[in-house]
């Protein structure tokens, strides 16, 4: 884009908007028993944003990256998710909504669905779902990757991170500004059953209007992070961002059984910080234990003034909450001393008590935040490995692919996407999940890039 000055619209930020069919050459050799997908999903405009300098990198167009791996052999496919919004942008042959400030809005589509389904992609009950903070999950057809439309059983928006338990077969998720205002406090809790049947959607009031982008979930119990990333359509309406940092309102943590009402939640509290991602959380002699990624600000944000926001990073802390005591308090402590981003675990031990834990991190320390690594981190005997790229490099969310007929918690692969920024393309990297100092056992090269994106999952066969 000519001219153009925003981060979000240049290097492997910068949209691909080609739809492809590749078969990759690999490098290395790729377990016999490693066969499935590897899912992922980032924003992608379709087209160049109205205010190309005002463009969040969270408002782009969903788009999903399929590797499938079989036989040793890799293929590559992308394809947009075909939202309302993308279809009515792709018949007028420009962007029409305004992204994070409506107010740029082409006047044709104020009121219409704005959906950008760019966050997540998930595999539960036969379905493939593209996910995100404001709309029903988008439901793909997993060869194809064809849009086949929003799943109306969920009566309205869900977030873009359900948590998936292992034993029950159970999705477990929430909703944020939920209420009929433009920018409300009221959320929903919901359960969806093994078969795909919605059975539960409650609504609740949190002590205030914010980004709620991520939860906690236990075995027993759910845990909701209100933190002081706040929403305002009053903002908006004054030329002000629809989302900023207020942290005089401070951090509350909701908890609650998962089968109770919702009227027993109780607030737990913490100083004013923001959590995008938890690694994972579990229970143990009374207490719940929640290791997350913790910012002192919430980073790409502004001020509530409209004045830019102070950097911040995160690194990998413990919450603890106790809810036997009368304090409402959170203890926390520091786990790790990196600067880390999209924690993973093995999805087999989610909800339950984990030892190995991978992220992101930034080895640089060079001031901009580049996840140029990835960290593994044995929680139980506190040794750290990390697999470095080059300082202009990067890689995405590391997923775990379990090793088929196996049950022990690191069994398995780790997979991720390195962009070769010298080259201007990207590698799909498969490690050894707990050696992955020793470097990807296989790279299958890809022709051009794959654009930063969220997050993905695998899915096996």
């Amino acid at each position: 884009m000519e001219g153009n000055t925003n981060p979000f619209l240049s290097g492997n930020y910068a949209p691909v908007r080609s739809e492809d069919d590749f078969e990759l050459k690999v490098r290395g050799e790729i377990p016999s028993e490693l066969r499935g997908s590897l899912f992922r999903i980032g924003p992608n405009p379709q087209f160049d944003p109205r205010d190309p300098a005002g463009h969040h990198w969270f408002a782009g167009d969903g788009m999903v990256h399929k590797f499938s791996i079989e036989d040793g052999r890799v293929t590559y496919r992308n394809r947009y998710v075909r939202t309302p919004k993308w279809r009515l942008e792709h018949e007028a042959g420009r962007a029409l909504f305004g992204g994070f400030n409506p107010r740029m809005a082409d006047p044709s589509v104020v009121g219409k669905d704005g959906g950008s389904a760019n966050t997540n992609i998930i595999w539960h009950a036969g379905k493939l779902m593209a996910l995100e903070e404001a709309h029903n999950p988008a439901e793909m057809e997993p060869v194809s990757l064809e849009t086949k439309g929003y799943i109306d059983a969920y009566r309205s928006r869900v977030t873009a991170h359900p948590k998936l338990d292992p034993k029950t077969g159970e999705l477990i998720w929430f909703a944020y500004n939920a209420g009929d205002a433009p920018m409300s406090a009221r959320m929903s809790y919901g359960i969806t059953g093994p078969d795909g049947t919605v059975v539960r959607r409650d609504d609740f009031e949190a002590p205030f209007a914010a980004m709620m982008h991520d939860f906690m979930v236990t075995e027993n119990y759910v845990l909701f992070p209100v933190m002081p990333l706040t929403g305002s359509a009053e903002r908006v309406m004054k030329g002000l961002p629809l989302f900023s940092w207020e942290p005089e309102k401070g951090t509350f943590v909701g908890v609650m059984l998962r089968n109770a009402d919702v009227s027993t939640i109780r607030w737990f509290n913490t100083e004013a910080c923001y959590v995008f991602h938890p690694l994972n959380s579990w229970e143990a002699d009374g207490r719940i234990f929640c290791d997350v990624m913790r910012y002192d600000r919430a980073p790409l944000f502004t001020n509530a003034d409209g004045s830019p926001g102070a950097p911040a990073t995160a690194k990998l802390v413990r919450w603890t909450i106790d809810p036997s005591k009368s304090s409402e308090a959170i203890k926390q402590e520091p786990l790790d001393d990196l600067d880390a981003e999209f924690p993973r675990v093995d999805p087999r031990i989610e909800t339950r008590k984990h030892r190995h834990g991978w992220f992101n991190a930034d080895t640089t320390r060079s001031g901009p935040f580049r996840l140029n690594s990835i960290a593994h981190l044995d929680l139980q005997t506190g040794r750290r490995q990390i697999f470095q790229m080059g300082p202009m490099d990067g890689l995405s969310e590391p997923v775990f692919a379990p090793r088929p007929g196996s049950a022990e918690e690191g069994d398995g692969w780790l997979t991720a996407v390195a962009y070769r920024a010298a080259e201007n393309r990207s590698d799909l990297l498969i490690f050894n999940a707990l050696d992955i100092a020793k470097g990807p056992i296989a790279v299958a090269e890809v022709p051009r890039r794959v654009p930063y994106g969220f997050h993905g999952n695998w899915v096996e066969g």
